[in-house]
């Protein structure tokens, strides 16, 4: 039997088979007899199509003539006719420890020392550069703060600068209790205080009477300096009423704990050097800029507005009616009431102040 007689009658037997299920479908029902037809015509007609083994070989050759090469060949691995130059060869890498690589590696060990030293040495050298140059905006900064003094004393008149000078001399002396001098001085307040009392041991309980905290003067001084014993001095002897009024606490209504009159003498000298900026020479105030030209007219202008400020102290005491833990209180108000009438209006000596009349001579 050819092969394409035999697919045209299975077509046809498949045709008539599927008329036959869509009649028993409808609910038609065939005479038994042709249902027994059918059952074996269906049997016989698959045993003619079961095919021969000739023709499954024949099929098998047919499928083999039509796979294309490409597909026959083996996925990985080297073909027979694979040219030899596409094939993959790897690249053997050249031995890095071999002569020229460790040559390489000592050059580079000698320069990474070499820029480690470099960089140790310029490190070093900045630091020194920097600690100059700190040094020298010190020294420039020195200069132009003594300039700058130098400036404000050029708008001096001569006679001012040499009374502003020699005023700086004196507040730069400490006192020196083995100092013969000083010694004396200390004595000569005594007799400006106490007149018609016999003069004690430079060391005596009598001391505090005048209103020092030790038996010792000596240590009372402190920032004041000798300057400050030389301003209780002078008070003495040109405003002695004053003076005495203040030391005795003759006038008002006073506290029973009563500010020590010497020791107060001696901050009132330290907050008038204050004031006024004379340590640092600066004159950077309208007070002290005003006091310089206090100066040009009298020369003991500091111990005169010493004197002044001692009274004003004094007089606002009593109208707060303080006591001795009130002191510094007292002080600053004291220091503002000078800066406001040094600097209210144009005065040309410490007369002319409102508060000097306040001095009895």
């Amino acid at each position: 039997m050819k092969r394409g007689n035999f697919v045209r009658e299975s077509l046809t037997g498949t045709k008539k088979e599927e008329q036959d299920v869509k009649k028993l479908q409808n609910g038609i029902s065939a005479p038994m007899h042709t249902y027994t037809d059918w059952t074996s015509n269906m049997a016989s007609k698959a045993i003619k199509r079961k095919p021969y083994a000739a023709d499954i070989d024949r099929s098998e050759k047919q499928m083999e003539a039509t796979i294309p090469d490409s597909v026959r060949e083996p996925l990985l691995g080297n073909s027979t006719h694979e040219p030899q130059s596409d094939r993959y060869e790897p690249t053997l890498q050249p031995d890095l420890w071999d002569g020229k690589g460790q040559e390489c590696l000592g050059w580079i060990h000698l320069i990474s020392t070499f820029i480690a030293r470099s960089v140790r040495k310029i490190g070093i050298a900045i630091s020194q550069f920097g600690s100059l140059l700190a040094r020298f905006f010190r020294w420039s900064c020195s200069s132009h703060g003594s300039h700058n003094e130098q400036a404000i004393l050029v708008g001096l008149s001569p006679i001012q600068e040499e009374r502003l000078k020699f005023l700086r001399q004196r507040l730069n002396v400490p006192f020196d209790s083995s100092s013969m001098k000083h010694q004396d001085a200390l004595k000569e307040l005594w007799r400006l205080a106490y007149p018609s009392r016999q003069l004690p041991p430079l060391k005596s309980d009598l001391w505090k009477e005048m209103g020092w905290q030790n038996s010792d003067p000596a240590t009372d001084f402190r920032a004041g300096g000798f300057m400050s014993l030389e301003n209780l001095i002078y008070f003495a002897r040109n405003y002695p009423d004053s003076f005495h009024s203040l030391l005795h606490k003759a006038d008002g209504k006073r506290a029973e704990w009563e500010y020590p009159f010497a020791v107060a003498g001696v901050n009132i000298s330290y907050m008038l050097v204050q004031m006024l900026d004379l340590q640092s020479g600066k004159m950077s105030t309208k007070a002290s800029s005003q006091f310089v030209q206090l100066l040009g007219e009298d020369e003991m202008a500091f111990d005169n507005l010493f004197y002044v400020a001692f009274q004003m102290l004094d007089a606002q005491w009593l109208a707060r009616q303080a006591s001795y833990m009130e002191f510094n209180e007292v002080l600053k108000y004291t220091r503002i009431r000078l800066e406001q009438e040094l600097t209210i209006g144009s005065i040309s000596s410490v007369q002319e102040m409102p508060s000097f009349r306040l001095l009895k001579r």
